[in-house]
Protein backbone atom coordinates (compact mmCIF):
# COMPACT_ATOMS: atom_id res chain seq x y z
CA UNK A 1 0.00 0.00 0.00
CA UNK A 2 1.55 3.32 -1.02
CA UNK A 3 1.45 6.44 1.15
CA UNK A 4 -1.36 8.06 -0.86
CA UNK A 5 -3.59 4.98 -0.61
CA UNK A 6 -2.85 4.67 3.10
CA UNK A 7 -3.80 8.31 3.66
CA UNK A 8 -7.05 7.95 1.71
CA UNK A 9 -7.90 4.76 3.58
CA UNK A 10 -7.35 6.59 6.86
CA UNK A 11 -9.64 9.40 5.70
CA UNK A 12 -12.21 6.81 4.61
CA UNK A 13 -12.20 5.28 8.08
CA UNK A 14 -12.59 8.67 9.68
CA UNK A 15 -15.82 9.25 7.80
CA UNK A 16 -17.06 5.67 8.02
CA UNK A 17 -20.17 5.14 10.19
CA UNK A 18 -18.23 2.34 11.88
CA UNK A 19 -15.46 4.69 13.00
CA UNK A 20 -15.46 6.19 16.50
CA UNK A 21 -17.17 9.56 16.14
CA UNK A 22 -15.83 11.26 19.23
CA UNK A 23 -13.31 13.33 17.25
CA UNK A 24 -16.19 15.06 15.43
CA UNK A 25 -18.94 14.80 17.99
CA UNK A 26 -18.73 18.37 19.19
CA UNK A 27 -19.89 19.94 15.93
CA UNK A 28 -19.95 17.31 13.16
CA UNK A 29 -18.49 18.34 9.84
CA UNK A 30 -17.89 21.91 11.09
CA UNK A 31 -15.29 20.64 13.58
CA UNK A 32 -11.74 21.90 13.13
CA UNK A 33 -9.30 19.22 12.00
CA UNK A 34 -6.28 21.54 11.59
CA UNK A 35 -5.16 25.14 11.94
CA UNK A 36 -2.56 27.04 9.91
CA UNK A 37 -1.43 30.26 11.58
CA UNK A 38 -4.83 30.57 13.20
CA UNK A 39 -6.82 29.74 10.02
CA UNK A 40 -8.96 26.66 10.58
CA UNK A 41 -9.55 23.71 8.27
CA UNK A 42 -12.91 22.05 8.90
CA UNK A 43 -13.89 18.39 8.65
CA UNK A 44 -16.21 19.37 5.81
CA UNK A 45 -13.33 20.92 3.86
CA UNK A 46 -11.33 17.74 4.40
CA UNK A 47 -14.19 15.61 3.16
CA UNK A 48 -14.68 17.76 0.05
CA UNK A 49 -10.96 17.72 -0.70
CA UNK A 50 -10.95 13.92 -0.42
CA UNK A 51 -13.79 13.93 -2.91
CA UNK A 52 -14.17 11.09 -5.35
CA UNK A 53 -11.05 9.26 -4.12
CA UNK A 54 -12.74 8.87 -0.75
CA UNK A 55 -15.97 7.70 -2.36
CA UNK A 56 -14.04 5.13 -4.44
CA UNK A 57 -12.38 3.72 -1.34
CA UNK A 58 -15.70 3.55 0.50
CA UNK A 59 -17.23 1.71 -2.46
CA UNK A 60 -14.29 -0.74 -2.56
CA UNK A 61 -14.63 -1.34 1.18
CA UNK A 62 -18.36 -1.97 0.77
CA UNK A 63 -17.79 -4.45 -2.09
CA UNK A 64 -15.25 -6.34 0.03
CA UNK A 65 -17.64 -6.48 3.00
CA UNK A 66 -20.45 -7.57 0.68
CA UNK A 67 -18.34 -10.40 -0.76
CA UNK A 68 -17.20 -11.63 2.64
CA UNK A 69 -20.73 -11.40 4.03
CA UNK A 70 -22.03 -13.60 1.20
CA UNK A 71 -19.33 -16.14 2.02
CA UNK A 72 -20.28 -16.08 5.71
CA UNK A 73 -23.96 -16.55 4.84
CA UNK A 74 -23.15 -19.49 2.56
CA UNK A 75 -21.01 -21.08 5.29
CA UNK A 76 -23.75 -20.64 7.86
CA UNK A 77 -26.37 -22.18 5.55
CA UNK A 78 -24.15 -25.19 4.81
CA UNK A 79 -23.41 -25.70 8.49
CA UNK A 80 -27.11 -25.57 9.39
CA UNK A 81 -27.96 -28.02 6.60
CA UNK A 82 -25.32 -30.46 7.82
CA UNK A 83 -26.85 -30.30 11.31
CA UNK A 84 -30.33 -30.80 9.86
CA UNK A 85 -29.14 -33.96 8.07
CA UNK A 86 -27.13 -35.10 11.12
CA UNK A 87 -23.97 -35.51 9.05
CA UNK A 88 -20.52 -33.88 9.27
CA UNK A 89 -20.07 -30.67 7.27
CA UNK A 90 -17.26 -32.16 5.16
CA UNK A 91 -19.53 -35.04 4.15
CA UNK A 92 -22.25 -32.61 3.05
CA UNK A 93 -19.71 -30.66 0.98
CA UNK A 94 -18.33 -33.87 -0.54
CA UNK A 95 -21.76 -35.15 -1.62
CA UNK A 96 -23.51 -31.90 -2.56
CA UNK A 97 -20.62 -29.75 -3.76
CA UNK A 98 -17.48 -31.63 -4.79
CA UNK A 99 -19.29 -34.58 -6.37
CA UNK A 100 -21.69 -32.33 -8.28
CA UNK A 101 -19.25 -29.67 -9.46
CA UNK A 102 -18.89 -29.35 -13.22
CA UNK A 103 -16.07 -31.49 -14.61
CA UNK A 104 -13.13 -29.81 -16.31
CA UNK A 105 -12.51 -30.89 -19.91
CA UNK A 106 -9.38 -30.71 -22.03
CA UNK A 107 -11.22 -28.33 -24.35
CA UNK A 108 -11.81 -25.89 -21.48
CA UNK A 109 -8.16 -26.04 -20.46
CA UNK A 110 -7.09 -25.34 -24.04
CA UNK A 111 -9.52 -22.43 -24.35
CA UNK A 112 -8.27 -20.82 -21.12
CA UNK A 113 -4.68 -21.35 -22.23
CA UNK A 114 -5.31 -19.65 -25.58
CA UNK A 115 -6.91 -16.66 -23.84
CA UNK A 116 -3.92 -16.28 -21.50
CA UNK A 117 -1.09 -17.49 -23.68
CA UNK A 118 0.69 -14.13 -23.80
CA UNK A 119 0.75 -13.91 -20.00
CA UNK A 120 1.71 -17.52 -19.34
CA UNK A 121 4.62 -17.55 -21.85
CA UNK A 122 5.01 -21.32 -21.45
CA UNK A 123 3.86 -24.32 -23.55
CA UNK A 124 0.38 -25.60 -22.82
CA UNK A 125 1.73 -29.00 -21.78
CA UNK A 126 3.69 -27.38 -18.94
CA UNK A 127 0.80 -25.44 -17.45
CA UNK A 128 -2.17 -27.73 -18.23
CA UNK A 129 -2.08 -29.26 -14.74
CA UNK A 130 -2.11 -25.87 -13.03
CA UNK A 131 -4.94 -24.65 -15.26
CA UNK A 132 -6.95 -27.78 -14.46
CA UNK A 133 -6.51 -27.14 -10.72
CA UNK A 134 -7.64 -23.53 -11.07
CA UNK A 135 -10.69 -24.52 -13.11
CA UNK A 136 -11.63 -27.25 -10.63
CA UNK A 137 -11.47 -24.71 -7.80
CA UNK A 138 -13.63 -22.28 -9.78
CA UNK A 139 -16.24 -24.93 -10.62
CA UNK A 140 -16.31 -26.13 -7.00
CA UNK A 141 -16.83 -22.59 -5.73
CA UNK A 142 -19.62 -22.06 -8.27
CA UNK A 143 -21.36 -25.28 -7.24
CA UNK A 144 -20.95 -24.40 -3.54
CA UNK A 145 -22.67 -21.06 -4.11
CA UNK A 146 -25.42 -22.68 -6.21
CA UNK A 147 -26.14 -25.21 -3.47
CA UNK A 148 -26.09 -22.49 -0.81
CA UNK A 149 -28.61 -20.53 -2.90
CA UNK A 150 -31.01 -23.49 -2.86
CA UNK A 151 -30.71 -23.53 0.93
CA UNK A 152 -31.11 -19.78 1.08
CA UNK A 153 -34.41 -19.99 -0.80
CA UNK A 154 -35.81 -22.08 2.09
CA UNK A 155 -34.23 -20.02 4.86
CA UNK A 156 -34.99 -16.62 6.29
CA UNK A 157 -31.98 -14.47 5.45
CA UNK A 158 -31.99 -10.71 6.08
CA UNK A 159 -29.03 -8.53 5.13
CA UNK A 160 -28.54 -5.25 6.99
CA UNK A 161 -25.35 -4.13 5.25
CA UNK A 162 -26.15 -0.81 3.56
CA UNK A 163 -24.18 0.51 0.58
CA UNK A 164 -22.33 3.79 1.08
CA UNK A 165 -24.13 6.95 0.12
CA UNK A 166 -23.01 8.15 -3.32
CA UNK A 167 -20.39 10.87 -3.32
CA UNK A 168 -21.86 14.30 -4.03
CA UNK A 169 -19.69 17.23 -4.96
CA UNK A 170 -20.73 20.80 -4.24
CA UNK A 171 -21.06 22.17 -7.78
CA UNK A 172 -21.92 25.74 -8.70
CA UNK A 173 -25.08 26.25 -10.76
CA UNK A 174 -24.41 29.76 -12.07
CA UNK A 175 -23.94 28.86 -15.74
CA UNK A 176 -26.54 29.11 -18.53
CA UNK A 177 -29.34 26.65 -17.79
CA UNK A 178 -32.38 24.95 -19.29
CA UNK A 179 -35.34 23.65 -17.33
CA UNK A 180 -37.06 24.74 -14.17
CA UNK A 181 -34.77 25.87 -11.31
CA UNK A 182 -37.04 23.84 -9.00
CA UNK A 183 -36.48 20.58 -10.92
CA UNK A 184 -35.61 17.74 -8.51
CA UNK A 185 -32.62 16.63 -10.63
CA UNK A 186 -29.90 18.97 -11.88
CA UNK A 187 -27.36 17.89 -14.47
CA UNK A 188 -24.24 20.07 -14.68
CA UNK A 189 -21.97 19.52 -17.67
CA UNK A 190 -18.39 20.71 -17.90
CA UNK A 191 -17.89 20.77 -21.66
CA UNK A 192 -15.51 21.77 -24.43
CA UNK A 193 -17.20 22.99 -27.62
CA UNK A 194 -14.48 21.40 -29.77
CA UNK A 195 -14.50 18.04 -28.00
CA UNK A 196 -15.89 15.27 -30.27
CA UNK A 197 -17.16 13.32 -27.27
CA UNK A 198 -19.06 16.38 -26.03
CA UNK A 199 -20.64 16.68 -29.46
CA UNK A 200 -21.57 12.99 -29.35
CA UNK A 201 -23.23 13.47 -25.96
CA UNK A 202 -25.63 16.15 -27.23
CA UNK A 203 -28.13 13.74 -28.83
CA UNK A 204 -28.18 11.71 -25.62
CA UNK A 205 -28.77 14.82 -23.53
CA UNK A 206 -31.63 15.84 -25.80
CA UNK A 207 -33.25 12.42 -25.28
CA UNK A 208 -32.84 12.75 -21.51
CA UNK A 209 -34.35 16.25 -21.40
CA UNK A 210 -37.31 15.15 -23.53
CA UNK A 211 -37.86 12.05 -21.41
CA UNK A 212 -37.78 13.77 -18.02
CA UNK A 213 -39.09 17.22 -19.02
CA UNK A 214 -39.82 19.25 -15.86
CA UNK A 215 -37.93 16.78 -13.63
CA UNK A 216 -34.49 17.72 -14.95
CA UNK A 217 -32.60 21.00 -15.11
CA UNK A 218 -29.46 21.22 -17.25
CA UNK A 219 -26.61 23.65 -16.46
CA UNK A 220 -23.65 24.46 -18.72
CA UNK A 221 -20.14 25.04 -17.37
CA UNK A 222 -17.12 25.99 -19.49
CA UNK A 223 -14.13 23.66 -19.57
CA UNK A 224 -12.11 24.32 -22.76
CA UNK A 225 -9.19 21.91 -23.05
CA UNK A 226 -6.67 24.36 -24.49
CA UNK A 227 -3.76 21.91 -24.87
CA UNK A 228 -5.97 19.72 -27.09
CA UNK A 229 -8.16 22.42 -28.65
CA UNK A 230 -6.32 25.79 -28.68
CA UNK A 231 -9.23 27.64 -30.34
CA UNK A 232 -11.82 26.35 -27.91
CA UNK A 233 -11.38 29.03 -25.25
CA UNK A 234 -12.47 31.84 -27.59
CA UNK A 235 -15.48 29.78 -28.68
CA UNK A 236 -16.58 29.60 -25.04
CA UNK A 237 -16.23 33.36 -24.69
CA UNK A 238 -18.27 33.76 -27.90
CA UNK A 239 -21.07 31.59 -26.49
CA UNK A 240 -21.18 33.83 -23.43
CA UNK A 241 -21.43 36.88 -25.71
CA UNK A 242 -24.34 35.19 -27.50
CA UNK A 243 -25.94 34.53 -24.12
CA UNK A 244 -25.89 38.28 -23.51
CA UNK A 245 -28.31 38.55 -26.43
CA UNK A 246 -30.42 35.58 -25.30
CA UNK A 247 -29.05 33.05 -27.79
CA UNK A 248 -26.64 30.90 -25.79
CA UNK A 249 -28.20 27.52 -26.57
CA UNK A 250 -28.69 28.28 -30.26
CA UNK A 251 -25.08 29.47 -30.52
CA UNK A 252 -23.89 26.39 -28.66
CA UNK A 253 -25.74 24.19 -31.16
CA UNK A 254 -23.96 25.91 -34.05
CA UNK A 255 -20.58 25.44 -32.38
CA UNK A 256 -21.17 21.71 -32.06
CA UNK A 257 -22.64 21.42 -35.55
CA UNK A 258 -19.57 23.09 -37.09
CA UNK A 259 -16.91 21.77 -34.71
CA UNK A 260 -14.09 22.33 -34.69
CA UNK A 261 -14.96 25.95 -35.39
CA UNK A 262 -12.19 28.31 -36.49
CA UNK A 263 -11.98 31.68 -34.64
CA UNK A 264 -12.98 33.60 -37.78
CA UNK A 265 -16.27 31.67 -37.89
CA UNK A 266 -17.41 32.91 -34.49
CA UNK A 267 -18.89 36.25 -35.73
CA UNK A 268 -20.46 34.40 -38.69
CA UNK A 269 -22.44 32.17 -36.34
CA UNK A 270 -23.71 35.28 -34.54
CA UNK A 271 -24.91 36.72 -37.86
CA UNK A 272 -26.68 33.45 -38.71
CA UNK A 273 -28.65 33.78 -35.48
CA UNK A 274 -29.58 37.40 -36.16
CA UNK A 275 -27.54 38.79 -33.28
CA UNK A 276 -26.35 42.38 -33.15
CA UNK A 277 -23.04 41.82 -34.94
CA UNK A 278 -21.35 44.97 -33.66
CA UNK A 279 -22.28 44.27 -30.04
CA UNK A 280 -21.19 40.66 -30.41
CA UNK A 281 -17.85 41.57 -31.96
CA UNK A 282 -17.20 44.22 -29.30
CA UNK A 283 -17.98 41.71 -26.56
CA UNK A 284 -15.74 39.04 -28.07
CA UNK A 285 -12.77 41.30 -28.75
CA UNK A 286 -12.92 42.89 -25.30
CA UNK A 287 -12.47 39.56 -23.51
CA UNK A 288 -15.44 40.47 -21.36
CA UNK A 289 -16.17 36.86 -20.40
CA UNK A 290 -12.62 35.58 -20.14
CA UNK A 291 -12.84 35.66 -16.34
CA UNK A 292 -16.17 33.77 -16.38
CA UNK A 293 -14.66 30.98 -18.48
CA UNK A 294 -11.61 30.91 -16.20
CA UNK A 295 -13.87 30.67 -13.14
CA UNK A 296 -15.58 27.59 -14.57
CA UNK A 297 -12.28 26.01 -15.46
CA UNK A 298 -10.95 26.64 -11.95
CA UNK A 299 -14.02 25.02 -10.42
CA UNK A 300 -13.69 22.05 -12.76
CA UNK A 301 -10.08 21.65 -11.64
CA UNK A 302 -11.19 21.83 -8.00
CA UNK A 303 -13.77 19.13 -8.62
CA UNK A 304 -11.24 16.84 -10.28
CA UNK A 305 -12.53 17.22 -13.84
CA UNK A 306 -9.74 16.04 -16.15
CA UNK A 307 -11.61 15.48 -19.41
CA UNK A 308 -14.82 16.28 -21.19
CA UNK A 309 -17.69 15.79 -21.16
CA UNK A 310 -17.93 15.52 -17.39
CA UNK A 311 -21.35 15.61 -15.75
CA UNK A 312 -22.56 15.95 -12.19
CA UNK A 313 -26.07 14.63 -11.56
CA UNK A 314 -27.27 16.16 -8.29
CA UNK A 315 -23.58 16.38 -7.44
CA UNK A 316 -22.82 12.76 -8.34
CA UNK A 317 -19.82 12.52 -10.73
CA UNK A 318 -20.78 11.06 -14.10
CA UNK A 319 -17.83 11.18 -16.54
CA UNK A 320 -17.86 10.65 -20.29
CA UNK A 321 -20.38 10.40 -23.11
CA UNK A 322 -22.38 7.58 -21.55
CA UNK A 323 -25.54 6.06 -23.07
CA UNK A 324 -29.03 7.32 -22.31
CA UNK A 325 -29.71 4.19 -20.22
CA UNK A 326 -26.97 5.16 -17.76
CA UNK A 327 -28.29 8.71 -17.43
CA UNK A 328 -31.76 7.26 -16.81
CA UNK A 329 -30.44 4.83 -14.20
CA UNK A 330 -28.89 7.60 -12.08
CA UNK A 331 -31.79 10.04 -12.63
CA UNK A 332 -34.32 7.37 -11.64
CA UNK A 333 -32.30 6.63 -8.49
CA UNK A 334 -32.42 10.30 -7.58
CA UNK A 335 -36.15 10.62 -8.28
CA UNK A 336 -36.96 7.45 -6.34
CA UNK A 337 -34.89 8.62 -3.37
CA UNK A 338 -36.74 11.95 -3.32
CA UNK A 339 -40.12 10.21 -3.64
CA UNK A 340 -39.43 8.13 -0.51
CA UNK A 341 -38.33 11.00 1.69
Amino acid sequence: MNRRTALLLTISLLFSPLFCKSAFSQSGQTATVAEVDGERISAQELKEASGEDLATLEEQAYRLKQQKLEELIDNRLLSQEAKRRSIPLDELIRTEVTAKAKEVTSEEIHRVYELNKSKLQRPESEVAGQLRTVLIEQNTATRRHEFANTLRARAQVTVYLDPPAPYRAVVGLDGPSRGAPSAPVTIVEFEDFQCPFCRKAQDTLQQVLLKYKDSVRFVHRDFPLQPLHPASWKAHEAARCAAEQGKFWEYRDLLYKNAPAAPEQLPTFASQLGLDSIAFKTCLESGKFKAAVQKDEDEGDRLGVQGTPFFFINGRPFPGAQPESEFSRVIDEELNKLAHR
